[in-house]
């Protein structure tokens, strides 16, 4: 395949600093730069994915499909000279990670209750403004 039909790809993540560019074939996925960007994630960034499905990647202004190759994604700037092409990548939880979280989150918000209502009782002398269980 010419070098001329290659994509070049940079990510830039979340603080600015970039990834890349790397060189792709037009029948590469998604799934596959998805993978890349996994790979050569900065080790020293507060915010990093564990795997591939943590990461979207967005260009021109679109979230891109694991299925989708680089052609497919590349139609917009098929007029543009060659260049390098950037996409975002952005870190995003999975949804088990989210639903562990939100259920902590509940669980800190039971507990607070219950202290309050113990503090409440004794702050009272005794007498408890809930009924008693």
């Amino acid at each position: 395949m010419p070098e001329e039909d290659l994509a070049e790809i940079k990510f830039r993540l979340y603080d600015g600093s970039d990834i890349g560019p790397f060189r792709y074939l037009p029948a590469a996925t998604i799934a596959m730069l998805k993978e890349r960007v996994v790979t050569e994630w900065p080790k020293d960034k507060k915010i990093a994915p564990k795997s591939a499905n943590d990461v979207k990647l967005i260009s021109a202004g679109k979230i891109l499909e694991n299925s989708k190759t680089v052609g497919q994604c590349n139609m917009p700037f098929g007029e543009l000279p060659k260049g390098v092409i950037t996409m975002h990548a952005v870190v995003q939880l999975s949804l088990a990670k989210a639903k562990t979280v939100s259920i902590i989150h509940s669980l800190v918000f039971l507990e607070w209750a219950f202290i309050c209502r113990t503090f409440l009782s004794v702050a009272c002398l005794g007498k408890s403004f809930f009924p008693r269980s």
